[in-house]
């Protein structure tokens, strides 16, 4: 995955895998494009100086700039923490961060204000990495501590402090956990200041990342920040099958993109009348079985014969309730019944199911049989010009023949003439 700011060098782009800078702070979870860096500020004013740093699996916190550093996109610094320092990458400065920062309600000039320290040196960086690559075997060893200890929890990711002095566990569990003994086999075990943190299941998606069941990647590890609650009644109002399996995301509950287009149904809905009520004809009482939203038709059924369905548009189901509530009844729905044959024109045609996958699986004896008759036929016509060529030749020798006959008969022919003169003579 890149932006249109990426660019390349070398042949590896600047902005992936943290081989530069771009305009996104490489491609990673929760990015923001910074589209005033290239604006310059008027005369007279001064930067915002606070910054946003992003730390591991879309982690992120507003630090203020009391050194006066000259940062960017994509430097690391050190920061503050509540023992020590963490490190981490600046992804926003400037006038958004100020933006980011209403939006999370985070006020400027709170009481707690942390703050950058410096840009990291290579030793920060070399011990921030080696804490890093301590944290997966560290996972491993803690999630078989918590099953051997019987507890009802799961960890999911294991985060150290940049300095290496603590570690932080995030962990969900469906309830309450005991987990004191835990943290003391932890701090033997790992010889480390221990913070428990418990995660909800979207949170815990959002951390880790993943695939959706469309092929994309998960909207809460990309850009979705706040979790709205979501109902069964969005799906039923979208005329989703109930299916527990097909409806739940990669963290266990209901898709979260099932309210993307709840809006949307519902305002084609405000048009629709309510499934409950019954048309009433002379030919019987009709109950609704099937609803449209986006054709804008509905399929009504007569009691006792519910395998005839008759498909009416909106307007004249309103048109009918309108006329039963003047305790007035309609001969039947045939009247106004429209006709299942309609032109439809084929503006895309999909030809990946017209070959059957087991076409190459039947043995193919008529080409065999129009090859062998093919061959026969070219045999025939073979013989047929080698008789002709064989008669020919014949001809050809019959006639050599008689020709060599003819010459010697006229050469035993002369001597007898000459002698014959000779006796003349």
């Amino acid at each position: 995955m890149a932006c249109a700011s990426c660019s390349t060098k070398d042949g590896s782009p600047k902005g992936c895998k943290n081989n530069g800078t771009c305009g996104t702070d490489s491609c990673n979870k929760l990015t923001v494009f910074d589209w005033l860096a290239n604006m310059s500020l008027p005369n007279g004013e001064k930067p915002f100086d606070w910054v946003e740093v992003r730390y591991k699996n879309g982690r992120k916190h507003y630090y203020k700039n009391t050194e006066n550093l000259t940062l960017s996109i994509g430097d690391i610094v050190a920061t503050q923490a509540q023992a020590g320092h963490d490190i981490g990458m600046v992804t926003l400065t400037g006038e958004l961060v100020r933006v980011q920062m209403k939006r999370k309600n985070i006020a400027p000039e709170g009481e707690e204000i942390l703050k950058i320290y410096r840009k990291a040196t290579q030793k920060d960086i070399d011990i921030w990495q080696k804490s890093r690559d301590k944290e997966e075997p560290m996972k491993v060893k803690a999630r078989q501590f918590a099953i051997d200890l019987k507890l009802q929890m799961k960890i999911s990711d294991i985060e150290f402090q940049g300095d290496g002095s603590k570690a932080t566990f995030y962990y969900t569990a469906e309830e309450r956990v005991d987990f004191r003994e835990l943290i003391k086999v932890f701090a033997r075990e790992f010889r480390t200041r221990i913070e428990m943190r418990q995660v909800g299941f979207r949170q815990e998606a959002s951390r880790l990342g993943g695939i959706g069941s469309c092929g994309r990647e998960l909207c809460c590890s990309t850009w979705l920040t706040d979790f709205r609650s979501v109902s069964t009644s969005a799906a039923r109002y979208q005329q989703l099958s109930l299916n527990p399996q097909k409806l739940a995301g990669q963290c266990g509950k209901l898709k979260c993109c099932l309210n993307y287009e709840l809006d949307t149904y519902l305002d084609a809905l405000k048009e629709f009348p309510k499934t409950e009520i019954k048309l009433k004809t002379d030919k019987g009482i009709a109950v609704c079985q099937k609803t449209d939203i986006f054709k804008g038709h509905m399929w009504y059924a007569y009691e006792g014969e519910w395998m005839n369905w008759h498909k009416i548009t909106v307007q004249q189901a309103n048109e009918i309730i309108e006329i039963n509530s003047q305790n007035k009844t309609v001969t039947s729905l045939e009247e106004y019944a429209l006709d299942l044959a309609e032109d439809t024109k084929v503006e895309f045609e999909n030809v990946v199911g017209q070959d059957s996958l087991t076409r190459f699986d039947s043995p193919k004896r008529n080409k065999k049989r129009k090859n062998n008759r093919r061959k026969g036929n070219q045999n025939k016509k073979n013989t047929q010009n080698n008789q002709t060529t064989q008669s020919g030749s014949n001809t050809k020798n019959e006639t050599s023949k008689t020709n060599q006959n003819k010459r010697r008969r006229n050469n035993k022919r002369k001597p007898q003439n000459k002698n014959a003169k000779n006796n003349q003579k």
